[in-house]
This record gives C-alpha cells, sequence and structure tokens, in this order.
C-alpha cells in the first residue's frame, strides 16, 4: 500500500506540531508550584500533566515516523 506525498507530509507536520506543541506545556508543569507538595513530592497535578503530555508526545512521534516512512517508501 502507497501512500500520496501530500498525506505524508501531512503525518509528518502533525507529528512534529504535537513534539513541539507538548514539550512546553511538559517543562511548564515540572516548573509549577503545584507539581510538589510541601515535602518535595511529586503531586497528582503533576502525574495527570506528564501523562497527558508524554503520552501526546508519544502518538506524535509515531505520527511522523509514519509519515516518513510513507514518504520513503
Amino acid at each position: 500500500m502507497t501512500m500520496p506525498a501530500v498525506l505524508a507530509w501531512i503525518l509528518v507536520f502533525a507529528g512534529l506540531w504535537s513534539l513541539i506543541a507538548w514539550a512546553p506545556i511538559l517543562l511548564a508543569a515540572w516548573k509549577d508550584p503545584r507539581a510538589r507538595d510541601e515535602n518535595g513530592a511529586l503531586t497528582r497535578y503533576f502525574t495527570n500533566r506528564f501523562m497527558l503530555a508524554s503520552t501526546s508526545m508519544i502518538l506524535g512521534l509515531a505520527t511522523a515516523v509514519i509519515g516518513v516512512r510513507g514518504l520513503v517508501g
């Protein structure tokens, strides 16, 4: 099965966009005062943000890889 180049480029762009857009959100969650409790342990707020951002970034990477494979053949 072959993929048209236009669709492959859309997948590459969407994957890169996901990686670029979620990275600052992950960094902001790390620096947020709600990320740690008074003992310094990570809170549910951070865990929630981390899971959301990391899952989205993993799916973005997979999307980009599928797009690149579609371009290569």
